[in-house]
């Protein structure tokens, strides 16, 4: 048992998209596509484009800093401890509009959020992300782009 816990956390694999650092915690190959656990840095001024998710739901939950997370019309400012589910289907926005960085931890069940960061992250914070795989593999697992980062939904 101690093996198979230490091979889970060495399968750890952190990249860059859209702005923020994304480690992946957990995925299908541990969660027997259950969940994805993502833990996410994202800088001041991080902000993604407006987008649903048609296969999966998201919950965010705050570590440390401050996001701000738009539901469809609807805005929520998280703190420390607080969290937000975003359902299936409902378009939203998720950013750091302060001064500071944030950090929180992503569920998104089923799995397919990892899929997609492992498909089109980087390695390097400053090396974009492949638009036309990003696209590609958001069509694949049933997300869809709604505008673009500074848009709200």
């Amino acid at each position: 048992m101690t093996q198979f816990i230490r091979n889970i956390y060495s399968m750890t694999q952190s990249f860059w998209l859209l702005g923020s650092r994304l480690t992946i915690l957990a995925d299908r190959t541990t969660t027997d596509g259950k969940y994805d656990l993502i833990e996410g840095y994202s800088p001041p001024g991080m902000q993604t484009p407006p987008h649903r998710h048609t296969h999966y739901s998201e919950q965010l939950y705050v570590l440390q800093g401050e996001y701000t997370v738009w539901l469809g019309k609807n805005k929520v400012v998280l703190g420390i401890g607080e969290s937000v589910l975003i359902p299936m289907g409902i378009p939203h926005v998720v950013a750091t509009l302060g001064d500071r960085p944030a950090r929180a931890l992503v569920v998104s069940a089923p799995s397919a959020f990892a899929q997609l960061i492992a498909a089109t992250g980087t390695l390097n914070e400053n090396e974009a992300p492949d638009l036309e795989l990003f696209i590609r593999i958001s069509t694949e697992i049933g997300d869809e782009i709604l505008g673009v980062p500074g848009d709200i939904p």
